[in-house]
């Protein structure tokens, strides 16, 4: 697949340090059995790798590697790498190709799927990007047995906003299969992570640029990426509480009833996700991030907001006061 992405022999494989302990040396043979020439070009691990001077530094690797406009770039990792070399890859001479193999459950299930690549501004996450859809996509799920628990963890927060916004069978069967997914029985998670890709997929084909249904993949990302910013959590925590948080908007304007709340409360706790903060999170500062998030337009707030397990809606008149006790109750419990 990665041949014919690529019109030259030359490949940039962009890794970080942690994936390429157990995969580079693997992934290069590969390549050159396909009689490709590849450079493996090691990140550190983390979110503080998707900045411009990281990019500046991939820009300056390809540059020295001799790639051109018919090299394509292979990211090899999880959702930072993805992110990263997605975005390397649509900003390299105006555009070159890539393809995603991902090594995470958060990259398999979402981050390697939709074409969304970006770094992070210090003020906001995701704020420099492109679409760029990448030439394939490789979800290995045997990558998984290799992941640290808590990344798997992360991972499942995104499972469950699938299941929330779009699927009560997928829902159902979290529920269900809790214990075996926990477990990383092979089946069962072949079957989720191929319910999440055609979730993702199908929304992403009905509108890839974000204009109108792709904006129900937000859910829980509104709240989250600033308690992501603010805190330094990590992306799937932070998505956790950003569906409790965005969950109780929507309880609070008879939206929902406490059922559907505790139910998706019940199934994050399960997973080993949080479901409360230890400390209180400024909601000022919460919603000073909100204020420069991509998703805001003309200084209003866009939210996603559950009518139901399965089904959401998109509000732009949520107020500050609204947003503001949601975080604090995450902090009341």
């Amino acid at each position: 697949m990665t041949k014919a992405a690529a019109k030259s022999r030359k490949i940039g494989l962009v890794t970080d340090s942690n994936v390429a302990a157990h995969y580079l040396g693997p992934a290069l043979e590969s390549l050159r059995e396909a009689g490709l020439e590849a450079d493996p070009m090691v990140v550190p691990p983390g979110e503080a790798s998707k900045s411009l001077a990281r990019a500046a530094d991939l820009y300056d690797a390809m540059l020295a590697f001799g790639m051109d406009r018919g090299s394509a770039v292979v990211a090899l990792g999880g959702g930072t790498v993805t992110d990263l070399a997605g975005f390397v890859a649509a900003t390299f001479m105006r555009g070159i190709p890539w393809v995603a193999v991902s090594t995470s459950l958060l990259s398999q299930v979402d981050a390697s799927v939709g074409g969304k690549t970006a770094v992070d501004h210090p003020r906001c996450k995701n704020l420099i990007g492109a679409f760029h859809q990448p030439s394939a996509v490789l979800a290995d799920i045997s990558t998984l047995t290799t992941l640290p628990d808590e990344e798997f963890r992360s991972g499942l927060a995104e499972v469950v906003k699938h299941g929330m916004i779009r699927r009560t069978d997928l829902f159902a069967v979290l529920e269900e299969e809790a214990e075996a997914i926990l477990n990383r029985d092979p089946g069962i998670l072949e079957d989720v992570v191929a319910r999440n890709v055609r979730i993702k997929a199908e929304v992403v084909m009905a509108d890839e640029r974000e204009r109108g249904l792709r904006r129900i993949l937000n859910y829980g990302h509104t709240v989250g990426h600033a308690l992501e910013s603010l805190l330094g959590l990590a992306h799937g925590r932070a998505v956790a509480l950003g569906m409790i948080a965005e969950a109780r908007i929507a309880q609070r304007r008879g939206l929902i009833g406490r059922a559907v709340a505790d139910r998706q409360e019940r199934l994050l706790e399960r997973f080993g996700l949080p479901i409360r903060l230890e400390e209180a999170a400024d909601a000022a500062q919460c919603l000073d991030i909100l204020r420069h998030d991509k998703k805001a337009e003309a200084g209003r707030h866009r939210f996603v907001l559950p009518s139901s397990i399965g089904e959401v809606e998109v509000y732009e008149d949520v107020t500050d006061a609204e947003i503001a006790a949601a975080i604090e109750s995450l902090a009341a419990g």
